[in-house]
């Protein structure tokens, strides 16, 4: 069977990379000539690693050309640009084989997917994937920018560039993104600590060895403004320079006074692109100034059913902020990348990141008590009145957790080394993959208070001018008293905190036979992190204390590959979410000795899947079975906004379905579905025993699809358009809040001016339908309603 796959499938005069290929290549989108791509992948039943690591097609060609000479099987799998299965998963080495022969649930959103919906951010990018919600959060440090949830779990903390943690708390522009893969399920052998729902590993773009231009300029609804440029240069037979810039600016449909701007930058640079040992530099650097949107309180009805304000009558656009609040970010990484071929048997990276995290932070929490409940029940809401981080005991103190302004600055660091061996013991071929992971990061906040009470906000009619505000330190003689007392802790305003791990990874891949494989391994990871309170209250002491986790976290996959494009799996894997994992996005990391929340949540998982690679690798199709279990399960308090222990059992359970791909030459598609159980199984409240986890759906599906009409001639057209689609869910835990399905109908059309010169509209939520977008217990942000952005493109 091999010999005949190799006859038939001749290997292409160029092999590209899918990392490698698709940043210049998607730009055009679907061109009138078939757009597939030659990917060189070693079929794991030959026991060799593929090429989806390399950083250039050179690279790849010659990784291909030597291993062929040397009469090693090559298997040479063509896949269009929507056919993610051959695309390789970008995490230094660690997932060394590309998604189709990777036993786990990976939803990829591909280059070319994001260029058709105009993708401006991570978040818009993640609309095609079931299984994600966003979630704000808050507490006495105040959380915002991007935080998800996957499969029900937090995920705030596993957000990954180029398999690397980005630790920052900021909203991400994709103007470098090559594309996005979701990990789906506890992912420590490749990721370390957390990933319990899985995790996001954004793949940058990198320098080619050819030279390029491309810019775009955006306009649209709501003071839409956004222009984008990327560059590519040669600089030599092995070397390349790359940079990308944005600058964007929007307010957002259907919202007062929220607005977004941002500009960012990243150059790379490439040495020893097609040869043994690529060197890859890059630095990303994000700016944003922005209003916080903390969205619209949630009351409950006449039937005891908690439902946000804007499904009684209140108008979508309200907004219950300060004209001062603000949320200021500046985020850098700095990357190094090396990769070195040995042998054909033996290849070693190391991934090395610095970070610089600092933040600017005011916002307003809108909290609708039981009078203006009753206002609103009672059909009367102009006498309504939305507290605004005020009351609860005294002037100016932040009622229900709302953040208190903070200052905050960061920085982490963290390397991975990891070799991929291949090699035989008797008649066993091995994939073997070891290697260790350090990291580190630190945080430093300094909280503000308010001297005088902040006006509430009427309900109907909100206004956002509450004059000006005096802000002082929250350790000054007076600005302690407003601070907020945390349990354990008292009225401290000042915090740091810092982590540190060290780990070791080890697993092995072995054949028995050409088509059957046990992929097998483990991570112990030892995870220190500290905490320091200090200033504020002087009646309070300062606090400093420590936290110290040992973990190991095993893992096991049985694999079924009958032919190159089909791979049947059952897996096993686990991972370990330590206290103190979340230090620069979590308000308090740890607590004192001796409290439940200092216990690690584990969590289980096990999955049964296929993946299929069909019609001539046009089309990609997967499925999954699985079953997600959490002990020790973390939530926060809606009263306090802060973490807290449940001591619940968590489980979700479901099935998962995709396909994607090119069905005709001018056709794409990709969509997905989701049917969830998530249930509470254990908890020390009885209410919420076999209740629904809080923002998981029971079913959710997205459908996007565009045709090429009329190609290669002047009158060319493509349209498009999809649907994401998520079923109601509930807010709480005992159920007793919820928020209506979301239903959002995008379309987009194009025209190729020529062959440099494009001209595109995309037009969103056409229905105008009321969505929401950030959940939380008791509020919820509603999504933005019908926009429209026309976007012109120069590539060259």
């Amino acid at each position: 069977m091999s010999s005949c796959i190799r006859r038939c499938l001749k290997p292409v005069s160029a092999v590209l990379s899918f990392s490698g290929t698709a940043g210049f290549g998607a730009f055009a989108a679907e061109p009138p000539a078939p757009a597939s791509q030659s990917i060189a992948r070693a079929h794991p039943q030959a026991g060799k690693e593929g090429v989806a690591g390399t950083q250039a097609g050179a690279a790849a060609h010659n990784a291909s050309h030597n291993m062929e000479a040397r009469g090693v099987e090559q298997i040479h799998v063509t896949a269009h640009p929507f056919n993610t299965l051959g695309a390789g998963n970008d995490v230094g080495g660690r997932l060394p084989q590309d998604i189709l022969h990777t036993p786990r649930t990976i939803d990829v959103i591909p280059h070319a997917l994001m260029v058709q919906e105009n993708v401006r951010s991570l978040d818009q990018a993640l609309k095609n994937v079931p299984g994600i919600t966003s979630s704000v959060g808050e507490g006495a440090g105040g959380l915002s920018g991007d935080q998800f949830l996957i499969r029900g779990f937090a995920a705030q903390n596993d957000i990954y560039e180029d398999g690397l943690r980005d630790f920052g708390v900021y909203t991400r522009d994709s103007f470098n993104y090559e594309a996005v893969n979701v990990i789906k399920g506890p992912s420590s052998e490749i990721f370390g600590n957390g990933t319990t729902g899985g995790a996001i590993n954004i793949v940058t773009k990198t320098p080619q060895l050819n030279n390029r231009e491309h810019v775009d300029f955006d306009g649209g609804s709501a003071m839409y403004f956004r222009g984008m440029v990327d560059v590519n240069r040669q600089l030599s037979d092995t070397s390349a320079f790359r940079v990308e810039g944005v600058a964007t600016s929007n307010n957002v449909v259907g919202r007062d006074k929220v607005f977004s701007h941002r500009w960012g930058i990243a150059p790379s640079l490439a040495f020893g692109l097609g040869t043994d040992t690529t060197l890859l530099l890059q630095i990303m650097h994000q700016s944003g100034d922005g209003k916080p949107d903390y969205g619209v309180p949630v009351v409950p009805g006449a039937d005891h059913i908690g439902r946000p304000v804007t499904q009684m009558g209140i108008p979508r656009s309200n907004w219950y902020g300060k004209d001062q609040d603000h949320d200021r970010t500046q985020d850098t990484m700095e990357t190094a990348r090396l990769k070195h071929r040995f042998n054909d048997h033996l290849v070693f990276h190391n991934d090395l990141r610095f970070g610089e995290y600092g933040r600017d932070f005011e916002a307003s929490k809108a909290a609708c008590g039981a009078a203006c409940a009753r206002a609103l029940l009672a059909g009367e809401p102009q006498d309504g009145w939305v507290s605004r981080a005020t009351g609860g005991g005294g002037a100016g103190k932040n009622v229900g957790g709302a953040p208190q302004p903070y200052k905050q600055d960061s920085w982490s660091f963290q390397d991975v080394a990891s070799t991929v061996y291949d090699f035989r013991t008797g008649p066993l071929r091995h994939q073997l993959v070891g290697g260790f992971d350090i990291e580190y990061v630190h945080d430093q906040r300094h909280q503000y208070t308010f001297l005088t009470p902040i006006p509430a906000a009427n309900l109907l009619y909100p206004d956002a001018d509450v004059g000006p505000l005096v802000k002082v330190r929250g350790d000054s003689a007076r600005g302690w008293r407003n601070l907020v007392n945390l349990p354990g802790l008292g009225q401290k305003a000042d915090s740091s905190g810092s982590a540190f791990d060290a780990g070791i990874f080890l697993y092995d891949q072995i054949w028995f036979t050409q088509a059957w494989s046990l992929k097998g391994g483990f991570r112990w990871d030892r995870w220190q992190t500290g905490y320091n309170a200090t200033g504020g209250n002087p009646a309070d002491p300062n606090r400093h204390f420590n936290n110290t986790t040992n973990v190991i976290n095993p893992t096991a996959s049985l694999m079924y590959m009958p032919t190159a494009r089909q791979t049947y799996y059952f897996t096993y894997a686990t991972s370990t979410t330590p206290t103190g994992m979340y230090v620069t996005s979590g308000a308090v990391p740890i607590r004192p000795p001796g409290q439940l929340i200092n216990k690690p949540e584990h969590a289980t998982l096990f999955e049964l899947g296929a993946k299929i690679s069909a019609f001539h690798d046009r089309m990609g199709f997967t499925a999954s079975l699985f079953r997600l279990t959490k002990d020790n399960a973390l939530s926060a308090d809606p009263a306090t906004g802060q973490t807290i222990s449940t001591g619940a059992t968590q489980r979700n359970q479901g099935l998962e379905l995709s396909v994607s791909g090119n069905p005709t030459r001018n056709w794409n598609i990709s969509a997905t579905y989701a049917l969830y159980d998530p249930r509470t199984l254990k908890s020390q409240s009885p209410n919420q025993i076999g209740k629904m986890m809080q923002y998981v759906p029971h079913n959710q599906a997205t459908l996007w699809t565009a045709y090429r009409l009329w190609p290669n001639t002047p009158w060319n057209v493509m349209v498009g358009g999809g649907v994401t689609w998520r079923q109601r869910v509930w807010l709480d835990l005992p159920n007793t809040a919820r928020v209506p399905a979301n239903v959002e109908f995008d379309a987009m059309i194009e025209h190729r001016i020529s062959r440099h010169w494009r001209l595109s509209l995309n037009g969103y939520n056409l229905a105008n339908r009321l969505n929401y977008g950030s959940l939380f217990v008791n509020r919820v942000t509603p999504a933005p309603g019908r926009a429209f952005i026309g976007r012109l493109t120069l590539d060259y």
